[in-house]
């Protein structure tokens, strides 16, 4: 079985395992302070752990909810997971929340799935194909007029003074993995991404974005590489090829703001 495949079976059954726990209360806490988790999470990531490391034993894993495995020597590859991401809008019942897995080699993603179950809709991509939306393939795009773009309330409330009309401002959306899958699927113009976003955030959707024609970056212009040990990200852009400059531009506003 292909990395992709296993990874689109395994990501059906967690986005089936999530939905037994959506809108039916689960029990929730904060950790470090402020981040929410729920029993959803910890349920979801123990499946994937067994059914992802059971059929690759010498992967190394990097979840949001478990301890870091390294990779057996003379293995490149490992799993980045997030069992749900947007657990705030899991919480609340919104539809928009995600199961995100990611197979890196060499820094970067080479297999990545985003099932967003509420909604029915799984995005997948290799290093080699195009990204699809249910096996359609899909396409980063910038529509005519003001970008259409998301990004967390705090930075909106932020930009908005600055940017008036060149600014389309749309609903903020808790899962960053979903909101850049919108942007790979020209949904979205773009995104700006906050400080500290972590690697499960965004490992599945930045592969996705890439092979629909765009770029997750930093605000020098470089590509994020993924390792073993993930450090917190700057602030990021995403969004079509055609966008990125002026994303760019947003984003340096963003940082500075």
């Amino acid at each position: 079985m292909e990395d992709i495949d296993l990874l689109a079976e395994a990501a059906r059954e967690a986005g089936r395992i999530a939905l037994g726990y959506w809108r039916q209360d689960p029990e929730s806490w904060l950790k470090n302070g402020s981040s929410p988790v729920s029993e959803a999470d910890l349920a979801v990531d123990r499946f994937l752990r067994e059914a992802l490391l059971s059929a690759r034993p010498r992967y190394g894993w990097v979840s949001e909810e478990t301890e870091t495995e390294g990779s057996a020597d003379g293995e490149d590859r490992f799993f980045v997971v997030d069992p749900i991401d947007g657990t705030r809008a899991f919480l609340r019942g919104d539809e928009t929340w995600c199961v995100s897995i990611a197979v890196v080699e060499a820094g970067r993603p080479v297999a990545g799935v985003l099932e967003a179950p509420a909604l029915r809709e799984t995005f997948l991509a290799t290093a080699e194909g195009p990204a699809t939306l249910n096996g359609v393939p899909i396409e980063a795009s910038v529509g005519a007029g003001a970008m259409r773009l998301s990004m967390p309330d705090g930075m909106r409330r932020r930009l908005e003074g600055r940017l008036g009309a060149e600014v389309d401002f749309q609903r903020s959306i808790p899962s960053l993995a979903y909101r850049l899958a919108l942007v790979a699927a020209g949904r979205l113009d773009g995104t700006i991404v906050g400080p500290h976003a972590n690697d499960w955030d965004v490992a599945a959707a930045d592969l996705i974005l890439e092979r629909a024609g765009g770029r997750l970056a930093r605000l020098d212009g470089e590509r994020h590489l993924y390792k073993l040990r993930p450090a917190r990200h700057g602030v990021l852009v995403a969004g079509a090829d055609a966008a990125l400059e002026r994303l760019f531009g947003y984003g340096r506003a963003a940082a500075a703001a």
